[in-house]
């Protein structure tokens, strides 16, 4: 596995590689100091690209949009001290599969690149829970999904809006047919996704549809679109 940091802070660089040689034996690390280096080194051979948001050279998220423009392939986890959930949705709507504050434990860290790694999206409990309208169930600190109320009927946990990512999913129409459907991007599926995976308590896509076709025929539910 060959894993490229960008950062320019070196001491950032040297603990973050430090933290995840856990993930794996034998992990090839190389950094970047600056967004010039930072698209130099995504030509070549990566696993995974762990970039912070404000570097020498780089305006906004140009050089997030760079990278994905030029790696489309290449999941990017964003590092940032910024933790604006406006910036937080802004960096997925680029493209990015995680963000995670500079603030977190170097544990969530290790956990969101593992969830990444695994074909995840990593978002922020804080950006979850900003909204009740707009997030099911709110994670902890560690980032560890908050337990789905048993019982409850489909419409008692999901917004409407989440019910319509759901009826598309349960349809096994992709992320992009979904946003293009719902005239939504498909970094906001995600976020709509991953709150739906948290609120039904399902580890992933066909979980979440079985869960919700068994609540269903409960009182409230919302059966018509499932």
């Amino acid at each position: 596995m060959k894993i490229l940091i960008a950062d320019d802070h070196r001491l950032i660089i040297d603990a973050v590689a430090d933290k995840l040689s856990e993930l794996e034996p034998g992990i090839e690390f190389v950094a970047a100091v600056d967004a010039r280096e930072l698209l130099e080194r995504v030509g070549e051979p990566l696993d995974l690209a762990l970039v912070d948001l404000s570097m020498p050279g780089a305006d906004g998220l140009s050089h997030i949009q760079q990278v994905r423009q030029r790696c489309p392939d290449l999941p990017i986890i964003v590092l940032s001290g910024q933790e604006d959930p406006a910036v937080m949705r802004d960096v997925l709507d680029c493209g990015a599969q995680g963000y995670i504050p500079k603030a977190y434990s170097p544990a969530v860290m290790v956990s969101a690149v593992r969830l990444v790694m695994a074909g995840g999206v990593y978002v922020p409990p804080m950006l979850l829970s900003m909204s009740g309208r707009d997030a099911g169930p709110s994670a902890d600190a560690a980032g560890q999904p908050a337990e789905a109320a048993r019982g409850e009927a489909l419409g008692d946990l999901l917004t409407e809006r989440q019910v319509d990512v759901l009826r598309l999913l349960s349809q096994g129409q992709p992320n992009k047919v979904i946003g293009r459907s719902l005239g939504i991007s498909e970094g906001t599926v995600k976020i709509h996704l991953a709150a739906i995976f948290r609120a039904l308590n399902a580890r992933n896509r066909t979980e979440a549809v079985m869960k919700a076709r068994a609540l269903a025929d409960k009182p409230g539910s919302m059966s018509r679109v499932v």
